[in-house]
C-alpha cells in the first residue's frame, strides 16, 4: 500500500512486531506508545495523548491513512476492572478519529469476545463474553462498527487467538515457565492441559496483521490465526523440551477456566484470502507455531 499507518500500542508485546512487519511491506509507519523501547528505528515516533478526549486528535496525529489501534491496558488480566474503566476513552478516541475524517480504522480484538465456544470461530459466531476483557472488547467492537457506518469508514476488527514466542517480553504461561526455570524451581503448577487452542507465533501474527491493514478488500472481523487446534499440554511439554527446561508439570494444580472450551480455534478462510491476494497463492499460515501461548 502507499500511505501511512499509525500504530497505537506500538511498543507493546505485539506492537513491536507489527511495526516491523509493516516496515517490511514498505509502509511508512508512525509509532505511538508511552514507551517505544525496542521499536524499529525506521518508524516515525509520534507523541500524543490518545485518551485526552481531544476532538482534534486525528489532525494532531498527522491524518494518517490508516490507524491500527492496539493500545490496551491489562490485556492478559482478563478480569481487571481497567477494561471497563478504560472503555469510554477508547470509544471517544475512535469517535473523534472518524469524525475527523479517518476512513480506514483497524482495531485489535480477541477470541475472548466470543466466550465459551466449541469448534472454529468465524465472523458470524455469536458473542457471549465471559470475562471483563471479553465484554469490553466486544462492546468496543460493536461501537466501532456503529461509528464506522455513520462515517462511511472501513473497519477491520482483527481477532487474535493464542500468541507464542518472544516470551521474555510476554505475560503468558510460557513467560512464567522461563521465569520458574531461572529461579531454579523444579515443578510448575498446571491445569489439566486438555483444552485445545489456536496457537500462532507473534511474528506470524504480526505478518497477518500487517497484511490485513495493507488492503481494503476484506473488512469487518478477520481472524489472525493458524486455523489449527492443538492441546495446551502438548504445547507446554514441547516448549519445556525445546528450551531444555528442568521442570515437571503438576497437572490439575489449577482448575481449567470455566469460559475455556475443550477446543476452540479460528477459521482461517479470510486471512488466507488476504495473504494469497497480497503474497500469491500458497502464502503460508503459521500452523504448528513454536510452543507456548498467551490468549490475546
Amino acid at each position: 500500500m502507499n500511505g501511512t499507518v499509525l500504530v497505537t500500542g506500538a511498543g507493546g508485546y505485539i506492537g513491536r512486531h507489527v511495526v516491523l512487519a509493516l516496515l517490511e511491506r514498505g509502509v511508512h509507519v508512525k509509532a505511538l506508545d508511552l514507551r517505544l523501547d525496542g521499536v524499529d528505528s525506521r518508524a516515525e515516533r509520534v507523541a500524543a495523548d490518545l485518551f485526552s478526549a481531544d476532538p482534534e486528535i486525528y489532525d494532531r496525529l498527522g491524518r494518517p491513512d490508516v490507524v491500527l489501534h492496539m493500545a490496551w491496558r491489562d490485556g492478559f488480566k482478563h478480569n481487571s476492572p481497567a477494561h471497563l474503566d478504560d472503555l469510554p476513552a477508547h470509544f471517544h478516541l475512535i469517535e473523534y478519529l472518524l469524525a475527523g475524517g479517518l476512513k480506514h480504522l483497524a482495531v485489535m480484538g480477541t477470541m475472548h469476545e466470543v466466550g465459551y465456544w466449541e469448534g472454529p470461530i468465524d465472523e458470524t459466531s455469536p458473542c457471549r463474553p465471559a470475562s471483563l476483557y471479553g465484554i469490553s472488547k466486544n462492546a468496543l467492537r460493536e461501537t466501532a462498527a456503529l461509528l464506522a457506518g455513520q462515517h462511511d469508514a472501513l473497519l477491520q476488527w482483527i481477532r487474535a487467538y493464542y500468541i507464542v514466542g518472544d516470551d521474555k517480553f510476554g505475560n503468558s504461561i510460557f513467560s512464567k515457565l522461563l521465569a520458574a526455570a531461572e529461579e531454579g524451581r523444579r515443578t510448575f503448577p498446571f491445569t489439566s492441559g486438555k483444552n485445545k487452542y489456536d496457537f500462532i507465533s507473534v511474528s506470524d501474527l504480526a505478518r497477518q496483521i500487517a497484511a490485513i491493514v495493507c488492503q481494503d478488500e476484506v473488512a469487518g472481523i478477520v481472524n489472525a490465526c493458524s486455523g489449527e487446534p492443538l492441546s495446551l499440554a502438548d504445547r507446554v511439554e514441547a516448549y519445556i523440551r525445546e528450551h531444555g527446561l528442568d521442570l515437571e508439570l503438576e497437572y490439575g494444580a489449577f482448575p481449567d477456566r470455566p469460559y475455556d472450551s475443550p477446543g476452540v480455534w479460528g477459521d482461517a478462510t479470510r486471512i488466507t484470502e488476504i495473504l494469497e491476494a497480497l503474497d500469491g497463492p500458497g502464502a503460508r499460515l503459521d500452523v504448528g507455531a513454536a510452543p507456548g501461548g498467551q490468549g490475546a
